[in-house]
């Protein structure tokens, strides 16, 4: 079958519907999947997008045709569905286009919890698969068993942090329509908290804004609500929950390098001497942290494949993006967007601090760029013009280009679907780190 190869990207398969992605896409994929790894059960989910009932459907379609029986779990979370294919130990794939717009869908695949196929480790296998429909002949037909992890997944992530610690704070949370916002309430009823929600319904029409809180226009009104409020802190989703981000008591966004700062320095006192990941476009604020208190920092590429699988092989506590994804040994080194929203209402209430007071110290000692996108004609040949510009910092090639000098550094990354730089700066003080980001994105621009 003639398939849009653009959708198969390097953690997961996205496109546009009908276009890129229809439900002929979807039956082959599910027959694919369960070719690809044998497997004889598959969990299926999906979030709330409007083509999402017909493209599940034609999924497991392709599924119990190829033979394997299929557990469905309905509209979830991300994380919700991650802990299925946890609980359950078997593969899933979950219906969804994450952050992306809303004409999207696709599907987040997992092999066996912690690992994921990616397209270095499985996706362009599905690909050669569905093109040349080397299925082999199925014994059987699959069944279809639904099956509801609520419950369970509920007392899992309360499970991680001491409850009775939690005090009557006022949270305000925007889930944006997407699928979060049931399960949050659930989550949310068992704690003395005031939550103040905004969006919860599931909508895939998306009739107040985007889905991506990465982009200002889609949290304003969070960081606007939380100062009306007098909230302790707000919390933002993305489309299907595995992204998480915040807005402190001034109704200023947190960078995700300080959330991962702050988080790992706070569970480092539960769990001292362990591994915290972080990825190569952090702050210094997160090692300089993790080393302070007694832990032990890791640099990873960027990518939620790379990050499960060194989380699993190191033993880590915990890693975080600056991207917005956080995972936890505690949760089969999975992402969640649920779980570090309960870790900082514990942070708070254990510190008796605000969160502005805890960002303070980073904010005057930590000066970052925040992620810059520069279109390019040549990738490579700018990377390598940056590299011999600033051949005299210390270098990596981890992903993309990192240089370091004692009072600054910056990494410069390709994206993997547009032509696009990433730069992401960092100096000692602000004066030096907007005259760095200027220099640096004008050999990028020229």
């Amino acid at each position: 079958m003639q398939v849009a190869p653009n959708i198969f990207k390097a953690y997961d398969i996205r496109g546009i519907y009908p276009s890129d992605l229809n439900e002929d896409a979807a039956y082959m994929i599910g027959r694919a999947f369960v070719t690809f790894l044998n497997a004889e059960k598959v969990i299926v989910g999906h979030d709330m997008r409007l083509s999402g009932p017909s493209v599940f459907e034609a999924v497991t379609r392709g599924i119990t045709d190829q033979g394997a029986d299929v557990i469905t779990i309905g509209l979830v979370s991300t994380d919700q569905y991650y802990f299925a294919c946890s609980r359950l130990e078997l593969p899933g794939m979950m219906v969804t286009a994450s952050h992306n717009p809303k004409e999207y869908n696709g599907f987040k695949m997992v092999r066996r919890m912690p690992q994921l196929l990616s397209g270095d480790a499985g996706i362009q296998d599905l690909r050669q698969l569905v093109e040349s429909e080397a299925f082999p002949q199925p014994a059987r037909k699959g069944t279809i068993t639904p099956q509801d992890f609520k419950a369970a997944f509920v007392e899992s992530v309360l499970s991680l942090i001491d409850r009775p610690a939690i005090k009557p704070l006022k949270v305000v949370a925007d889930t944006g329509n997407g699928t979060v916002g049931p399960i949050l309430q659930e989550v949310y009823r068992h704690l003395p908290v005031t939550l103040i929600g905004m969006y919860l319904e599931p909508d895939g029409s998306l009739p107040n804004h985007g889905l991506d809180p990465l982009q200002p226009e889609n949290r304003a009104e969070l960081e606007q609500r939380v100062v009306e409020e007098g909230a302790a802190i707000g919390f933002a989703f993305d489309g299907d929950g595995d992204r998480f981000f915040a807005i402190d008591d001034r109704g200023r966004f947190i960078p995700g390098d300080f959330l991962t700062a702050l988080m790992g320095r706070y569970l480092l006192k539960k769990h001292p001497g362990s591994k915290i990941i972080h990825d190569v476009r952090s702050s210094w604020a997160v090692p300089e942290l993790v080393r302070a208190h007694g832990g032990i920092p890791l640099e990873e590429r960027v990518g939620h494949a790379f990050m499960k699988s060194r989380m699993s092989n190191e033993g880590a506590l915990f890693a975080g993006e600056v991207s917005g994804h956080y995972y936890f040994r505690d949760f089969n080194c999975a992402d969640s967007g649920l779980i570090p929203s309960l870790i900082l209402l514990e942070m708070l209430s254990t510190t008796d601090q605000k969160m502005s007071e805890l960002l303070g110290e980073l904010e005057s000692t930590y000066f970052i760029s925040g992620e810059i996108n520069s279109t390019v004609s040549d990738q490579k040949a700018s990377i390598e013009e940056l590299a011999e510009r600033y051949k005299d910092g210390e270098q990596k090639r981890l992903d993309g280009l990192s240089v370091i000098y004692p009072t600054w550094h910056f990494n410069v990354r390709p994206s993997n679907t547009e032509p696009l730089l990433r730069l992401n700066l960092e100096a000692k003080t602000l004066e030096e780190m907007e005259q760095r980001r200027d220099e640096v994105l004008a050999i990028i621009r020229k």
